[in-house]
Formats: structure tokens, C-alpha cells, sequence
């Protein structure tokens, strides 16, 4: 197994324009989210996978900056952008993650790349009971390969999960149980509006170096609500 982690991330958020390198508690969004990763275990490919859009050049220049793999690719078709970034680098299995999560939760995407591992699914995903932007999602060459050539509507070429969503019966799916402190389906701890890149920063100021936990996260949420 040749396990890649692929961080789609671009500037061109139309809600949150240039988010990916926004600051919080003093680096860009996308340091977070490549920094959590350090934490990983297991060996993986990780690569930024933004677009070709020139908007993009300075993702490609952080990158190169900060010895951070970059692949560019398609602006709107993400599936593709993501099939032909698997597919250079040879990667068999495939995390994806998004450059708006700088909380994603370490150690239970350890635990769904073993469930995934384990059972032999296609697509296997931690979504529906962690906060919102905390969990991942991931899928073999071979299922990606499928969706880049059967999913034909716009929003399978946009969304990289939804034709394995729209077509269950053609993939063996897993689901990872959450541990029920980390249940808070509600809370968001993605950044996609000012209010979230608020919180971000908050969180991120509270926890004062280290990285936040998914329970702390929630208690700090909690307690200031």
C-alpha cells in the first residue's frame, strides 16, 4: 500500500477568498493543516493539490517555499485534479483532506486508515458524527479511477466523494465509529466564513502552541457558546 494524503486547497474560495493562507495565531491555514500531519504514524505522500489558475501561483510558491509537495491541476474538475495527481505519484490508497481543516483529528485518521486497511474497502470515511472539518475520508486508486470515468455529472467532477456517495452499490463502503466524547455533529471547526476563521484563531490562541484535541475543542466551544 502506497498511502497518500492529497490536501486539495486553492484561493479562490467564494465565501472566504484566499482562507488557505490566512493567518491564524501567526501562520497561514494551510501551516495548520500540514503541521497536524506531523503527528501521522505511518509513512504517506502528502502533496497540495491546488489548481492551475494563476490565482494559485502563490500556493505553489508557499510550497516550494516550505518543502511542501505541489501538483496542479484542474480549476473546477477536482475528481480529475485529483485522479492525475494519485496517478503521478503512484499513490494506491488516497486521503483526502481540505485546506479549510485546521483541526483535522490525527489519531482517528490513524484509525481509519487501519479500518480501511483491514476490511479492504473502497472508500472509507470518518463523517456525520465529529465536529464539522475535523474528520477525512479515504479511497483506493481503483475506486478513484472509476468515479474519474463513470461520474459524469458536474457535481462528481467537482466533489471528489459523491460519486461513491451516489453510487453505494458499486463500492464496498466503511464508516469509522467515533468515540462518543468526540460526537458533535453540529459544531463546526472547519473555516469557510469570517465566523469560522474566527473560532480558528480563538482556538487556536487558547491552545497556545500544542495541538488541540478534538474534546478539547468541543469543551472550549462549549463553554463559550
Amino acid at each position: 500500500m502506497t498511502l497518500g494524503i492529497i490536501i486539495q486547497a486553492r484561493m479562490g474560495s467564494t465565501r472566504l477568498p484566499g482562507k488557505v493562507l490566512r493567518d491564524i495565531a501567526g501562520k497561514p491555514l494551510l501551516a495548520h493543516v500540514l503541521g497536524r500531519l506531523q503527528m501521522l504514524k505511518r509513512p504517506a505522500k502528502i502533496v497540495v493539490a491546488t489548481s492551475s489558475a494563476g490565482e494559485n501561483d502563490i500556493v505553489e510558491a508557499w510550497c516550494l517555499e516550505h518543502g511542501v509537495s505541489c501538483f496542479r491541476g484542474d480549476e473546477a474538475d477536482v475528481l480529475d485534479r485529483y485522479f492525475q495527481c494519485a496517478r503521478s505519484l503512484w499513490m494506491s490508497d488516497i486521503v483526502r483532506l481540505t485546506a479549510d481543516n485546521p483541526f483535522t483529528d490525527i489519531e482517528e485518521l490513524e484509525r481509519l486508515i487501519a479500518l480501511h486497511q483491514k476490511h479492504g474497502f473502497d472508500y472509507t470515511h470518518a463523517f456525520g458524527q465529529l465536529p464539522i472539518g475535523v474528520g477525512a475520508e479515504i479511497f483506493t486508486f481503483e475506486a478513484l479511477s472509476r468515479s474519474h470515468r463513470d461520474g459524469k455529472l458536474p457535481h462528481h467532477r467537482e466533489h471528489v466523494n459523491e460519486y461513491f456517495t451516489d453510487r453505494p452499490e458499486l463500492f464496498k463502503i466503511g464508516q469509522l465509529d467515533i468515540p462518543p466524547a468526540k460526537v458533535a455533529p453540529n459544531l463546526r471547526l472547519t473555516v469557510d466564513t469570517e465566523e469560522d476563521w474566527r473560532r480558528a484563531c480563538a482556538l487556536a490562541a487558547q491552545a497556545g502552541g500544542t495541538w488541540l484535541g478534538t474534546e478539547e475543542a468541543i469543551r472550549l466551544c462549549s463553554s463559550s457558546a
